[in-house]
């Protein structure tokens, strides 16, 4: 998250290979949690799927637990695939399960964005201030600036354009704050498109274009792809 996803990959990678030499099952399966999520945030839903599949494979194997919730992270890999509606259900039935608690910010964050990629952007809008309101309550703030970025689209949704802008610009303060580089990027993609759609288009450029820039790897992320398309199309 602050902005070195081919490290994150490669340290993803060190603690596979340690948990496999330690053989510990619960350790194990918490680390494969951890790097379907990784692969999540770099927009590689086939390989979170595989991490997914292994570690349920494994508890059932072993007769152990979830740290965290599984269908949380194969709802996550739906939304990636398109397959919103299945998203959305897999999210709710695993915000619902007794191993949410350590991942209900992120859980609650992708709930809303199945729910607006499939068009229902009330429902995605009651889910990020539900999960900022979470934020509130545990002091948990990993998701927090993803969570206003994701009510700003909400808001873009329904036509509030004005407050959807005020959520990107709190979505980048907050990813700021944290130096969680890789949010402030997708909070600048947001607000770039939202501006390029009213005809600000060199503005718009002007916001994204010298973030974009700051990055010296991860260039085959969906991030950072989808980043440069939008440039493209401002240019």
């Amino acid at each position: 998250m602050l902005g070195y996803p081919d490290r994150g990959s490669l340290a993803g990678r060190e603690a596979l290979a340690l948990a496999e030499r330690i053989a510990h099952p619960f350790s194990f399966a918490l680390v494969l949690q951890y790097a379907s999520m990784l692969h999540l945030d770099r927009g590689e839903s086939e390989l979170a799927l595989q991490q997914i599949d292994a570690v349920e494979a494994l508890a059932a194997e072993q007769r152990i637990g979830f740290a965290m919730e599984p269908k949380l992270l194969r709802g996550a890999a739906l939304i990636a695939q398109g397959a919103f509606e299945e998203a959305v259900a897999f999210l709710r039935e695993g915000l619902a399960g007794p191993a949410a608690a350590r991942v209900r910010c992120y859980g609650i964050a992708r709930l809303a964005d199945a729910l607006t990629r499939h068009g229902k952007h009330g429902a995605a809008l009651a889910a990020a201030r539900d999960g900022l309101a979470v934020v509130e309550r545990t002091g948990h703030r990993q998701w927090e600036a993803e969570l206003h970025r994701l009510k700003g689209i909400a808001l873009s949704g329904l036509n509030k354009r004005v407050d959807g802008q005020n959520a990107f610009e709190e979505a980048m303060r907050i990813a700021r704050g944290q130096r969680a580089k890789s949010y402030e990027l997708r909070g600048a993609t947001s607000l770039a498109r939202l501006w390029g759609e009213q005809g600000r288009r060199a503005e718009a450029s002007d916001l994204l274009a010298p973030i974009y820039g700051w990055f010296t790897e991860g260039f085959e992320t969906a991030d950072l792809k989808e980043a440069k398309a939008l440039l493209y199309d401002l240019a």
